[in-house]
């Protein structure tokens, strides 16, 4: 019988997460940084990097590994 060990694979979801954001993050980073320099509004930015930082606690309350499976930025 094979058993899941779901802090492991909660573990290993967040790293993936954390792999599929790092260039969403760079690339808002960049709308930032141009948004900064036309004096734009910046709140939208803000609002989706901290979107993409909280993405890996999703991971936490998640009961099965369907449910890590489907997560994504």
């Amino acid at each position: 019988m094979i058993t899941i060990n779901m802090d492991k694979a909660k573990q290993i979801t967040k790293a993936r997460l954390r792999e599929e954001r790092a260039p969403l993050l760079a690339a808002q980073d960049v709308l930032f940084q141009r948004a900064l320099e036309a004096n734009a509004e910046t709140s939208a930015i803000v609002a989706e990097k901290q979107r993409l930082r909280d993405i890996t606690n999703l991971a936490d309350v998640c009961a099965t590994t369907e449910e890590l499976r489907i997560l994504s930025c």
